[in-house]
């Protein structure tokens, strides 16, 4: 029963700091790591698949945002 306490716990987790980051993104992001700019409406469809794939949005995000190394 614990585990499945700790599993409940670990999703509800994960799904909450997916949909802050997907709103943050969404809102923020996806300007710095798309060359275009979006409309509100794709902006929404891009709204769910960010919240399920936060971390790796996340790491595009901040990887977008450091300068490039010069060789």
């Amino acid at each position: 029963m614990v585990l499945l306490y700790g599993l409940l716990y670990g999703l509800g987790l994960y799904a909450m700091l997916g949909i802050v980051t997907a709103v943050a993104f969404v809102s923020f992001g996806v300007t710095q790591v798309l060359p275009y700019s979006m409309t509100i409406g794709a902006r929404i469809l891009v709204l769910p698949g960010a919240a399920a794939l936060w971390p790796y949005v996340l790491v595009r995000w901040l990887k977008s945002r450091r300068p490039a190394r010069q060789a």
